[in-house]
């Protein structure tokens, strides 16, 4: 999938080397592909991921100031087909206008854009400092997706997954995914049940990978601002195959494997490769919110 070369946007929607202040120990949601450097390392120690994913250690007081800037020579979709960030910060602008019109048509809440932060290295957030070993992750208390660019190599090289440009925009759709469960009031339930095949936390991953799925229905069609073209041209059976090879490289059984563990799904906090799939699919055939409802599914492998 690329960017259509005269779509246009802001390049001061996304926040560069900054984070929103705050105390430690709020739980932050590592998402399409966030925390797999640490999960691995959890799965091969027999520690809890659910924990390590839960909460950033090193925060135990108050984070330093919002600081850095914004992205520069981020203007037109030609732009985000040659640069990562500007592929990021691009993919946000489509997600805001997919979600700025289908969540309150579909279920009455408004849509309220979340804060998006390009980082390396290290970042610090409301829900406390996080290292670039996080992945992309999104933190509710600041409403906040944040991306290290880097990880996107990482997770070609060491996961397995395709190099296309939907294999890394399905992530940046996945952290959206959990704003729009802190939106309807369902990210909680993460880490009231944080670990198992059938976990709040599983479903809370897939529930989001669901939502990625509903954007890339849309993503083609929806118009740009001031009714300009639609930021990404019409999707290919090869995009959408990049976005399930993303989905499938971070599955709880496909890591566990990779890192030389056994399958354990007792440990599992984001659900099998073909769950991950499945899932994004079903909010990609359907583009509808309710299709994603994975708290109420008896059978996770069945939508």
């Amino acid at each position: 999938m690329t960017f259509d070369e005269r779509a246009r946007i802001d390049a001061g929607r996304v926040s560069v080397g900054g984070g929103g202040g705050g105390r430690g120990g709020k739980f932050a949601l590592g998402g399409g592909a966030g925390g797999l450097v640490v999960l691995v390392l959890a799965l091969l120690l027999g520690g809890d991921p659910g924990s390590l994913l839960g909460t950033f250690g090193g925060a135990t007081g108050p984070s330093g100031p919002a600081t850095g800037g914004t992205l520069e020579n981020c203007e037109t979709g030609a732009d985000a087909n040659r640069d990562i960030d500007c592929r990021v910060a691009f993919t946000a602008a489509s997600l805001d206008a997919v979600w700025g019109g289908e969540l309150e048509q579909q279920t009455g809440v408004a849509y309220v854009r979340p804060g998006v932060v390009l980082f390396s290295g290290a970042v610090s957030t409301a829900c406390g400092n996080a290292t670039s070993d996080v992945g992309p992750f999104y933190c509710p208390a600041d409403s906040t997706a944040y991306f290290d660019t880097s990880f996107f190599q990482l997770l070609t090289d060491r996961f397995g997954a395709n190099a296309g440009p939907l294999a890394q925009e399905y992530v940046v759709a996945h952290e959206f995914g959990h704003h729009i469960q802190n939106q309807l009031g369902d990210i909680g339930r993460a880490q009231i049940d944080p670990r198992g095949a059938e976990s709040g936390a599983v479903r809370t991953e897939l529930q989001a990978d669901c939502y990625a799925g509903v954007w890339a229905h849309y993503a083609d069609s929806v118009p740009g601002p001031d009714g300009g073209p639609p930021f990404l041209q019409p999707l290919t059976q090869s995009d959408i195959d990049d976005a399930l090879s993303a989905a499938s490289a971070v599955g709880d059984d496909r890591i566990q494997r990779s890192a030389g563990a056994r399958v354990n799904p007792e440990s599992w906090t984001h659900g099998s490769s073909e769950q991950r799939q499945t899932w994004f699919l079903a909010g990609y055939e359907s583009g509808r919110v309710d299709a994603c409802d994975t708290y109420a599914a008896r059978d996770l492998e069945n939508p």
